[in-house]
């Protein structure tokens, strides 16, 4: 017997509440979740949406990542409130600063990523989260990073096409009907980028509300970061 993956359905992982600790003093709240029994081979930090307009590390893609892909990919998956941010997990240190001390954050999850050793690092940013890993995902060890909704309010252009002499991929998901950045100017605005591979999703939105969006934003970051687990699996084991 097996049950649909779905919705807030939450697969074997272990999971540890952790603490960062940011170079300016503050403490940021967060959960790494592990394969159970495997070791990860590869990392995702999250970087969430917008706080002042409900972003928080249980955004509900970052969740569901959280939930299902250490199970279903063998990936470790951070997430972390930054500064400011609530959540249930709680709340972090310090005052949203519109993403220029939030660079602090980043580099407090890149510090734990290298503390405990985990392996090919991947940032995964939603809307906001995307213009902290465009600003500021050059001055760390990142195997590549995935852009959920950029909307390239803060990023400036120079700070993008910067990436073009880094060696990290670059993923960059579209929403056809995004509310900020849609894909045609987002092919113009990510031009400077020789290797930025820029995926238009049909139907989607900036908030990837639903299942099927849900799984589609979930397979990208799989076939990027650990193509060998596709296809990901849509039903899980029961438990009696």
């Amino acid at each position: 017997m097996t049950i649909e993956i779905r919705g807030p359905l939450e697969l074997p992982a272990q999971r540890e509440d952790v603490e960062l600790t940011t170079a300016d003093g503050l403490t940021l709240v967060g959960e790494l979740a592990l394969p159970e029994t495997a070791e990860p081979v590869a990392t995702l930090v999250t970087l969430h949406p917008l706080p002042t307009a409900g972003g928080f590390m249980d955004s509900h893609i970052l969740r569901k990542a959280a939930a299902r892909l250490p199970a279903l990919a063998d990936l470790a998956v951070l997430r972390f409130n930054t500064r400011g941010t609530t959540s249930p997990r709680g709340t972090s240190q310090g005052a949203f600063d519109g993403g220029h001390s939030e660079q602090f954050d980043v580099a407090a999850a890149m510090d734990l990523v290298r503390d405990r050793a985990l392996p090919r690092p991947w940032l995964v940013g939603w809307s906001f989260g995307t213009e902290l890993a465009l600003k500021y995902g050059r001055d760390h060890d990142v195997e590549g990073v995935i852009l959920l909704s950029p909307p390239l309010h803060r990023a400036t252009d120079d700070e993008v096409a910067a990436w073009a002499d880094s060696d990290a991929e670059i993923v960059i998901l579209v929403p056809e009907f995004d509310d900020y950045l849609r894909p045609e100017e987002a092919r113009k605005r990510f031009a400077s980028v020789p290797q930025a591979r820029l995926i238009a999703v049909d139907g989607g939105k900036h908030l990837w509300v639903g299942e099927t969006q849900t799984r589609r934003v979930l397979t990208e970051i799989v076939a990027a970061v650990n193509p060998s687990a596709l296809p990901l699996p849509t039903h899980w084991p029961a438990v009696d």
